[in-house]
């Protein structure tokens, strides 16, 4: 078992806003327990300019992230112990949010579309790759732990 922190701030801004009128600034930090920090707001999807950050990142794509890397993580994990030296990863993955069965706003779809390139020999067959990938992502704890469908569409490099 393990545990993991994160620190959310949000404070309000001296220059006028007017809170009570939902016409605020949604910036906030992100503080990880080893250090990394990162700004954070609501989504200019679902909170309007000026009031979020288009530049900080915002937890639906935080959500999208978060699987994407631990993917990846098992798939590096994976591939190394069965003999593959990956050169390369790159993911470029979507979320989609929509209303989910109960009508309510959800995260439904993640597709996952990794790219890998892979240096020596032996290079794995596509019938390997794939097999990687549904490894990977079995493995992976994010995936586990949500209820949002998480597709993964590898890429040949």
């Amino acid at each position: 078992m393990a545990t993991y922190h994160a620190e959310i701030t949000w404070t309000r801004d001296a220059t006028p806003q007017d809170f009570l009128k939902n016409r605020y600034s949604r910036r906030h930090l992100l503080r990880f327990d080893g250090g990394a920090q990162l700004a954070g707001s609501s989504s200019p999807h679902v909170v309007p300019l000026p009031w979020s950050d288009a530049a900080a990142v915002d937890p639906e794509e935080a959500f999208v992230a978060a699987l994407s890397s631990c993917h990846m993580l098992w798939f590096l994990s994976i591939a190394a112990r069965q003999g593959f030296c990956v050169d390369d990863y790159r993911d470029a993955a979507e979320g989609v949010m929509a209303r989910n069965a109960q009508g309510r706003m959800a995260m439904t779809v993640v597709t996952l579309r990794p790219a890998v390139r892979f240096g020596g020999d032996p290079q794995p067959t596509h019938e390997q790759l794939h097999a990687l990938h549904h490894e990977a992502h079995e493995q992976c704890f994010i995936a586990n732990s949500v209820t949002t469908e998480v597709r993964c569409e590898p890429l040949l490099a």
